[in-house]
């Protein structure tokens, strides 16, 4: 059986959710994925514009402002449950991963 969309989050996915918990732009966002995730993540522009499409078809993000081709948006209430859901599955594997092994996460 198809796992249902947005069921589980790429961090890519994640990482776009969470910077529009603020209204900002593609480029923005783009700045801003690297520099949360100190250059672990990186997001290019044609899989962006391509997340942003479909978060908005699926209700998480709307868009805010257009200005000639920039275009803003920021993230909704469904968008923010979701982002809310993919943190909680992902703070679960990491106890998961604290019990198997018995120690902490480091960075």
């Amino acid at each position: 059986m198809p796992r249902a969309k947005f069921q589980t989050l790429t961090e890519q996915m994640f990482y776009v959710l969470l910077c529009l918990r603020e209204e900002c732009c593609g480029m923005d966002i783009l700045d801003r994925v690297p520099a949360v995730t100190l250059g672990r993540v990186s997001v290019g522009s044609g899989t962006l514009y391509n997340l942003l499409e479909q978060f908005c078809q699926a209700g998480m993000i709307r868009e805010t402002r257009v200005e000639g081709r920039r275009r803003s948006y920021v993230l909704t209430d469904y968008g923010r449950e979701t982002l809310d859901r993919e943190y909680r599955r992902i703070r679960a594997q990491a106890e998961d991963y604290q019990l198997a092994f018995g120690k902490g996460l480091e960075r």
